[in-house]
Parts: structure tokens; C-alpha cells; sequence
């Protein structure tokens, strides 16, 4: 492609504005993992969100990132703490992940298990990973901050399915590999 067929479609894009539901409702259909990052207080009350960004950026030295809204309550303890724990959530934890994402501030742990990581963060119990880290940089990207942590330690808990978020609803790997299964199965009975 010629450089001039790039500029032109780059001004172009420029120049259409997205707009914000159309935006969500196109990036919906990419299903992204749902992850709870949380932390604790100088008084070591757990303070968390959940976020879909979470995501592994280096490999040396070991770095992972999240992007948070800037007025998030739990990214101030963050900031202040300087550390944070992130926990992937199994399939089943779906009561869990809402909590924790709309919640009152000092109701999200209500009724949750957890245990303390070397850090002090809290590692949910039930979860299928977690990695503990500490902020190594925070980043301002448009109504959000990106915020990279430096892993200090990780660990697998169990074998169970994430919990995902797809087009604006929680589902599990195996049920949504099975409802895809289903329809392909419908599909192929088609003309027998």
C-alpha cells in the first residue's frame, strides 16, 4: 500500500467521529477475560474493582497492566498502597464480580474469602490465578489511567474456567464453547 493511500485513510478515520455507544456496542464482541484487582489500606481493609484490560506487557522484567477510570476510588488506594493483586476469576464467580464492580466501596468484600498475598493484597479465594505486584508506573490515556505493575509473585490456584464478559453479559469458557458447539451443530443438521 502506497503512502499516500495510508495518509488518506488515516485522515479519513480522523475525521468520522465514533460515536460512544457505537463504540461500546462494536467493542462488546470482543470477549475479555474479568479480573478483580485489589489491594488494602493503611488500616489493611480490602479495597477492590474489577477490570477486562488486564493484560501481560513484558517479560523482562516481568510487567502486567490494567487500565482503570481515572475517578476510581480503588486506583487512589492503589496509587497510595503501591501495590495490587490481580485475580482471575473462575466461571462461577460471576455474584462476586458484580459486587465488587458496582458495589459500595465498603461493601465489596462482603461475604468474600480471602487471603493475604507477601504483598499484603488481598487473593480471593476460589479464583483460577493471581499476580501480585507493585506499581511500577501510571500512566494517563484518555479518561483512564493505564497502570503497569512489576510482578513479584504469581501463582496458578486451580484448573477451573475463567469467567468471561461478552456483549455485555458474564459467561464461563465451557458453557460458551458449548453454545457455540450447539449452533455449529445446528448449522451442520441443516439440509440433512
Amino acid at each position: 500500500m502506497s503512502d499516500g493511500a495510508t495518509h488518506s485513510r488515516t485522515a479519513d478515520a480522523d475525521a468520522h467521529v465514533i460515536d460512544g455507544r457505537r463504540f461500546r456496542d462494536v467493542l462488546g464482541n470482543f470477549p475479555t477475560s474479568v479480573v478483580a484487582i485489589t489491594t488494602t489500606d493503611a488500616e489493611e481493609r480490602p479495597h477492590g474493582m474489577v477490570v477486562g484490560t488486564f493484560t501481560s506487557v513484558s517479560l523482562d522484567p516481568p510487567l502486567v497492566s490494567f487500565l482503570a477510570d481515572s475517578s476510581s476510588a480503588t486506583l487512589r488506594t492503589i496509587r497510595t498502597a503501591g501495590r495490587f493483586c490481580a485475580n482471575a476469576l473462575a466461571g462461577n464467580q460471576e455474584r462476586l464480580s458484580r459486587q465488587l464492580a458496582a458495589g459500595p466501596a465498603g461493601q465489596r468484600f462482603e461475604g468474600a474469602t480471602w487471603q493475604a498475598s507477601a504483598l499484603g493484597s488481598p487473593v480471593l479465594d476460589g479464583i483460577i490465578a493471581w499476580v501480585d505486584c507493585t506499581v511500577e508506573q501510571i500512566v494517563e490515556i484518555g479518561d483512564h489511567l493505564l497502570v503497569v505493575g512489576r510482578v513479584r509473585d504469581l501463582r496458578v490456584e486451580s484448573m477451573k474456567t475463567p469467567l468471561l464478559f461478552f456483549r455485555s453479559g458474564y459467561g464461563d469458557y465451557l458453557s460458551s464453547a458449548s453454545v457455540l458447539m450447539d449452533r455449529l451443530v445446528g448449522w451442520d443438521e441443516i439440509g440433512r
